[in-house]
């Protein structure tokens, strides 16, 4: 089978439309029906209903959405192991969120390059989008993220529980001011929670998108207040930059290892306890 068929079948189901999934494939919509077509003629059966609305799976086409996500993953990782470089027994692709790679990361890669050196190393940083398609599609066996969606053939593992705290860099401060307060957005479920503990803060003078460290440095700065994640601010809360604020509350924000269904176990074994102990502030395994 044409991979790239399957690629297809798989965009217009997350997509649920024939033109939103020529648009993230980059070929016009004419092109995508005529794969589909293509794909159908070779099963025998339909696998989508189209209409206003969009394009729904038929029962033939929920059948094959579960073996769709091995042949592309099969595809790439005979892709990925074919290109081992000279000296290694394999290759472990992995990405991760732009906020992660600092500082856990990092260590994990030293980590893996003195713990396992005969495994061979891709890593990239992206959003948290293109690392879940990337790993549906096996280009990434693994990538580690806040917020990851499930999907046929993938598995999501929890790795920590970090914890979002309010800190500021005035000590007399006992709730966050809207004048100096710098809101950093976490995902859907802390703006949930956000909201509900602070209604007063529904429209904060400055917004950070996804990307906390920015934030932070902003108040470290020119003072304020902020959410953060606690492991990353416990330095400058013991040097006396920043401080807890009493009484306010604490959210959580899990961190997550989605990997591809058809990764090698052992690999992913392996990387996956080095990154457990590394953010359990643990001596990783060796």
């Amino acid at each position: 089978m044409d991979i790239e068929l399957a690629r297809t079948f798989l965009t217009i189901v997350r997509t649920q439309s024939f033109i939103r999934a020529a648009e993230q494939l980059n070929v016009s919509q004419t092109t995508v029906s005529a794969r589909v077509r293509s794909l159908e003629e070779r099963i025998g059966r339909t696998l989508f209903v189209r209409n206003k609305s969009g394009a729904s799976l038929t029962p033939a086409g929920e059948q094959f959405l579960r073996y769709a996500p091995t042949f592309v993953q099969l595809w790439e990782r005979a892709r990925h192991q074919v290109a081992v470089p000279p000296g290694h027994r394999a290759v472990l692709a992995i990405g991760g969120e732009l906020i992660l790679w600092h500082p856990w990361m990092l260590e994990w890669l030293h980590w893996m390059r003195t713990t396992a050196p005969e495994i061979a190393l891709r890593v990239q940083v992206d959003l948290p989008g293109p690392l879940m398609e990337q790993v549906t599609n096996g280009v990434l066996d693994l990538a580690i993220m806040y917020a990851p969606q499930q999907r046929p053939g993938v598995r999501v593992e929890l790795l920590l529980e970090e914890k979002l705290v309010l800190v500021t860099t005035d000590p007399d401060v006992t709730g966050p001011a809207p004048e100096n307060y710098v809101y950093v957005d976490w995902g859907p479920e802390f703006s949930s929670h956000h909201a509900m503990a602070f209604p007063e803060i529904g429209n904060p003078g400055i917004v950070v998108g996804g990307l906390g460290l920015l934030g932070l440095n902003y108040i470290l700065e020119g003072g304020g207040s902020g959410y953060f994640r606690q492991r990353v601010v416990e330095p400058h809360i013991a040097s006396g930059k920043l401080h807890l604020v009493a009484g306010a509350p604490s959210f959580f924000y899990p961190v997550y290892a989605v990997c591809s269904m058809q990764s090698d176990d052992e690999l992913l074994q392996i990387a996956i306890e080095g990154l457990r102990a590394i953010m359990a502030d643990q001596p990783p395994p060796r």
